[in-house]
């Protein structure tokens, strides 16, 4: 039996205890901002406002782990977009993001160039932005470890629309308690993240990425991940059956001052 002048003690740790727990899986917030450009004057200035301004900006307000990446080279597809994707410990974070940038001086300064371009003299096309919320089988980002020449290296961005809200969910739980998210990790694919776009132009809509060291790599392990008896077993279950209406796949390779 507890003595009841102990029992303030415990209970305060039991709420400590639940508080920790509860931060330890809080989910973060990714925005991942697309860049469109036509030329290399516009990939340049953006190129040089995001690595002399916007991302030491970020940095000051202690947000890490920033990627940024481009299209690989491919004759089928123009190499015409930069991706930024910036994590976010919560939307209040989010949402005080361009108020901060407004008034840090450094960042105005390092970015002014970028930042009062001319009409006639734009430096990008357009900007389309999308916001995500982890999943709970991953609910941090992992910036990935692959080594080897940022230009070799290939970062795999995958969407998947799901033709209904229901069928989306479904294709949501086969990711965390259907086990592919696990499966990704137990075969090496290096993931940064998994989440649920919650406000984007494609929705229902999930996204991932998956890191590795060459096109060879990124192959052999596809192919294993198709023929592994995980995978074999999950895919044919029923619930899970046609819930990808749309898939969108971008082979991507870091920048020189991406963090990752």
């Amino acid at each position: 039996m507890i003595h009841k002048s102990l029992l303030p003690l415990l209970l305060l740790l039991l709420a400590i205890t639940t508080s920790f727990s509860s931060l330890a899986q809080e989910k973060e917030y990714y925005e991942l901002k697309t860049y469109t450009i036509k030329n290399e004057a516009q990939e340049d200035m953006v190129d040089n406002y995001l690595k002399n301004a916007y991302l030491p900006a970020l940095k000051r307000m202690g947000i890490e782990n920033i990627g940024v990446f481009k299209v690989r080279p491919d004759k089928f597809k123009v190499s015409d977009k930069i991706y930024v994707l910036i994590p976010f410990q919560s939307l209040a974070e989010f949402d005080k993001l361009e108020a901060m940038l407004a008034v840090d001086k450094t960042h105005l300064s390092a970015g002014a160039k970028y930042i009062h371009a001319t009409h006639d003299k734009k430096t990008f096309e357009r900007i389309s932005s999308v916001l995500l919320r982890a999943f709970p089988d991953m609910p941090k980002m992992k910036p990935s470890e692959v080594e080897g020449a940022r230009a070799d290296r290939v970062y795999e961005l995958r969407s998947y629309e799901g033709p209904t809200e229901a069928m989306y969910r479904r294709k949501v739980d086969m990711f965390n308690e259907g086990g592919e998210v696990e499966l990704f990790e137990n075969l090496g694919f290096n993931a940064v993240f998994y989440a649920d776009v919650i406000s984007g132009d494609k929705m229902p809509n999930l996204m991932y990425m998956t890191t590795f060291t060459n096109m060879e790599k990124r192959d052999a392990l596809w192919k294993d991940f198709g023929t592994s008896d995980t995978w074999k077993e999950i895919s044919v279950i029923d619930k899970y059956q046609n819930t990808v209406s749309h898939a969108d796949i971008d082979l991507l390779y870091p920048t020189e001052y991406s963090d990752y």
